[in-house]
């Protein structure tokens, strides 16, 4: 059992336990849990070498949710002491009898085996939090500075958002977890601006945010000192570059850019609840309706989609959900065929879809767990495969997109248009230089339909984001999602500034 050093001991776990989940037996309650958190996030944000933004935040309290009698109720308090968490019980206890009243048919949670007492941790070096302010700083400092005093960069940002949540999970099955999940996002992001014309372009890193610690902004699984050199020269050809002749193209996307097409497309249309109408009025639903499993032809034979909570550094990499489900790898979607959802243990039970593939979180202690993303993956070709290069000389006539940046989904996930950082004109089997301007469009089926290749494990990366929002309240969840290269033939392209009247 890792050695996790919870700061959640000092404050009595077992004693906190024991009186919530207790009294909720007590009170006849035939599911209960009991989540105990400590999140703390920090953001420092430095603006052409100056600090903006310093923000150091803590969250800490208990929540507690109950199935009594068919019906859920859940309660939670900042206030750590025994005879609160009991309290806690009464309230869930007597939040269940009201709802039960508005439900057509009781809640049934699905069966999952018995973990007992466990302890995990996500893989880091160094406690991106315990990490001094100076140290951030001047390290976002020399970044910026390094950017500053290259030609034809005017300003920079850069910053760095550090996470780590200690949790500690207990059931009236027995459970016991205490869990540590560590996580960073650092960006840094020139920019030119043509002072006559009043507008600008910018490069910003590629590097994702990652389940490390503070070793990632060090040289740890990205590389950040070349990625800093490179970014004026990138910059600098993005500002002369022709802006892109719409029509349709073979597009090679990297995965710095197909990540979020991923998310958008197949992680948010891949949640059940969402498929069966659950987050209708607000987070929206998915054109992958339940009754279009099995049958349903979501792109080409050559996609296989995954989700999974055990991917080393995935930001939705847990041991155990907030249901206390263990962490596990599913398809979604295989030989380009629907043939999975995401789910929580109600959504697993209502369906008849077995076993909960764990994908239950609450992004704070005073929020109820509900379904959320688990890191969605499209896998890259069997075997060796094709390199990046070895792509983009197959292709005649397109673009290699790099990065993400904006995107537009509509609410069932179907029709789309994504931006990115950068692109490069590809003829013959060649880079040809930057073009800008770049939007591609397309809908879920019929792009997916377009895969023709996959790069080989050389070329995949896992992308992802930390701020995925789903509920109400609302709820913000981190998620990776890993990629490779990919190339997608006769896909729609947009001059994006003369769709917004800007002229080409």
């Amino acid at each position: 059992m890792p050695d996790l050093h919870s700061p959640l001991t000092a404050l009595g776990p077992d004693d906190l336990t024991a009186a919530a989940l207790g009294r909720a037996g007590e009170l006849g309650a035939s599911h209960a849990e009991l989540r105990i958190e400590q999140v703390r996030s920090q953001y420092v944000i430095l603006r052409d070498g100056d600090v903006e933004t310093v923000v150091d935040d803590t969250d800490l309290g208990m929540g507690l949710r109950v199935v009594h009698e068919g019906s859920i109720g859940f309660a939670a308090s900042a206030e750590l002491v025994p005879a609160t968490a009991a309290g806690l019980a009464d309230q869930a206890t007597e939040l269940a009898k009201v709802t039960a009243r508005a439900l057509s048919r009781r809640v049934e949670l699905a069966d999952e085996p018995p973990a007992g007492t466990v302890a995990w941790t996500s893989p880091f070096d160094r406690e991106p939090t315990a990490v001094p302010l100076a140290d951030k700083v001047a390290l976002l400092q020399d970044w910026s500075r390094r950017l500053l005093d290259a030609p034809g960069v005017d300003h920079v940002t850069a910053y760095v958002l550090c996470v780590v949540e200690d949790k500690h999970f207990a059931d009236l099955g027995g459970n016991r977890v205490t869990q540590r999940r560590v996580r960073v996002h650092p960006v840094v992001e020139a920019f030119a601006v043509d002072a006559e014309s009043g507008t600008f372009e910018s490069m910003r890193s590629l590097a994702p945010p990652a389940g490390r610690g503070w070793e990632y902004l060090t040289g740890t699984g990205w590389d950040w000192a070349s990625e800093i050199d490179r970014i004026p020269e990138l910059l600098a050809e993005k500002v002369r570059a022709p802006s892109v002749e719409p029509g349709v193209y073979d597009l090679v996307i990297d995965p710095s850019n197909l990540w979020l097409t991923i998310h958008e497309s197949v992680g948010h249309a891949t949640e059940l609840d969402r498929a069966l109408g659950y987050e209708a009025a607000y987070a929206g639903t998915s054109f992958a309706t339940f009754d279009k499993l099995g049958t349903l032809q979501y792109g080409s034979p050559l996609m296989h989609v995954t989700g999974d909570r055990v991917t080393p550094h995935g930001l939705a990499s847990v041991g155990f959900d907030d249901e206390g489900v263990a962490g596990q790898q599913f398809d979604l979607v295989r030989d380009g065929i629907l043939v999975g959802y995401q789910l929580d243990r109600r959504m697993a039970a209502d369906n008849g879809l077995g076993r909960s593939n764990g994908c239950a979180f609450a992004d704070s202690p005073f929020h109820i767990p509900i379904q959320r993303m688990a890191n969605v993956s499209l896998q890259p070709a069997p075997g060796t495969g094709p390199t990046t290069e070895e792509l983009v000389a197959g292709v005649e006539h397109g673009i290699y997109v790099v990065g993400d940046k904006s995107w537009s989904i509509d609410m069932q996930r179907h029709n789309f248009q994504f931006t990115g950082q950068r692109f490069y004109r590809i003829e013959h089997g060649r880079l040809q230089g930057q073009v800008k301007d770049v939007a591609y469009q397309s809908n879920t089926t019929d792009f997916w339909g377009a895969l023709q290749a996959l790069g080989g494990r050389s070329t995949y990366v896992l992308g992802g984001a930390f701020n995925c929002g789903k509920g109400q309240p609302g709820q913000v969840a981190p998620v990776s999602h890993g990629c490779p290269t990919a190339v997608f033939g006769g896909i729609r392209v947009l001059n994006a500034r003369a769709e917004t009247g800007g002229g080409a």
